[in-house]
């Protein structure tokens, strides 16, 4: 079964095309600056090294998809558009109403707009490239899967906000959460790899890359999870700042009469590590920081001791942990910021071993000692794939 996975953008088209069940990614690619003069269809093939790139106008979505289905039938991976049995489409917010992947219908389009006010940044473009998927591949079943969908297992005392509660009835204000493609993978990664079923499993996974959320799984489900409504709270982040006092937002308004607007997008844009030392490329933070940059230290501190604080709340909220989990491109790759997140943590069972981590199967690396009772893995994550697998299900009706 071959199964294209798209993930829109407001100006570019992302998409991986997977032979199913067996995992294997036939071609990839990225549609870039959809309506400026120059535009980039870049994709690569297994075992080429060289990617293929195009460049000319594409006007809109729909002539970017248009793009993609000519790329997958001149790469060969395709002979007929017809051998797609399913598009698999990223979705950021499906609020409350989506807990799973659905098959897409007039209704389902309907309530992914009705989400919007919650991710305007995101839906819409999510949204267009549905539509436009339907237009241009008519006989392929399209499927939606929504970031927020693991984390709707969450109890109501953990997404329930301390607010009028009005709020939340009329406005829909509460906690959401947000990466749970990544998570909902890693989890199950990990169970295989621990030999032990997903629900029977307690986890807390952190994804860590230019966003970072931290999300606490009892029984293979999300129970709490550390971004909220947006993806700005929790963690702190590449540009946002994560937990904050609220009230700041009408101190920075009363002493340097900045609007809600401005607020907003120094929270959301210049923030972070970019905010404590100027910049949000964790590798250049490291780099300002071996150089001695005392801000780039600062920067890794708190970085780093945000993440020790979300460690240590949610084994609270676990009560017993089986494993943590790296995962995101700081999370696999930086072994710095593993150790700030893990080192002091001996009383709750968390020992790393002295000595480079040991590989395993699947790319998974084991960082804890062997008498660890608290296995720390490194797990790459694959959200691509999870689309692909959760559209597969879908349409074979093993999801509704």
């Amino acid at each position: 079964m071959k199964v294209l996975v798209l993930n829109c953008g407001s100006s570019s088209i992302k998409y991986r095309l997977f032979e199913l069940p067996a995992g294997n990614v036939l071609t990839s690619g990225e549609v870039e600056r959809i309506g400026e003069a120059e535009s980039l269809l870049r994709y690569s093939l297994p075992g080429n090294s060289s990617p293929v790139e195009n460049r000319h106008p594409i006007a809109d979505h729909r002539e970017g998809l248009a793009g993609i289905m000519a790329a997958l039938l001149e790469s060969g991976t395709v002979q007929e558009l017809t051998e797609l049995a399913a598009i698999g489409h990223r979705v950021v917010h499906g609020g409350e109403c989506f807990r799973q992947p659905i098959r897409v219908d007039d209704e389902v389009i309907a309530r992914i707009r009705d989400m919007i006010p919650l991710a305007p940044l995101h839906n819409p473009a999510n949204l267009m490239g549905i539509e436009v998927a339907i237009q241009v591949a008519p006989q392929a079943t399209q499927v939606a899967v929504f970031d927020t969908a693991y984390h709707q297992s969450l109890p109501p005392h953990a997404w329930h906000y301390a607010l009028p509660y009005s709020l939340y009835t009329e406005h829909r204000v509460r906690r959401y959460g947000f990466h749970g493609t990544s998570h909902h993978y890693v989890a199950k990664q990990a169970a295989t790899f621990l030999g032990k079923p997903l629900d029977q499993l307690n986890l807390i996974s952190l994804h860590l890359g230019n966003g970072a959320s931290a999300t606490a799984i009892r029984n293979g489900q999300s129970i709490d999870t550390s971004m909220g409504m947006t993806p700005l709270e929790g963690l702190v982040m590449g540009t946002r700042c994560g937990d904050i006092d609220p009230a700041i937002h009408s101190y920075l308004n009363r002493v340097r009469e900045m609007s809600i607007e401005e607020v907003d997008r120094m929270l959301n844009r210049d923030s972070g590590l970019k905010g404590l030392c100027g910049h949000n490329d964790m590798r250049e933070v490291h780099e300002l920081a071996d150089a001695g940059d005392e801000s780039a230290l600062l920067a890794l501190d708190v970085y780093g001791y945000r993440l020790k604080k979300y460690i240590g709340a949610y084994f609270a909220a676990l009560g017993r942990v089986d494993a943590i989990v790296f995962t995101g491109g700081i999370g696999e790759n930086d072994s710095g910021i593993r150790t700030l997140a893990c080192s002091g943590l001996e009383a709750l069972g968390i020992h790393i071993d002295d000595a480079p981590p040991r590989p395993a199967a699947n790319n998974i690396l084991c960082l804890h000692r062997e008498d660890s009772p608290v296995r720390v893995l490194v797990i790459p994550t694959n959200e691509e794939l999870e689309i692909a697998v959760q559209t597969m299900d879908c349409i074979s009706n093993r999801v509704a």
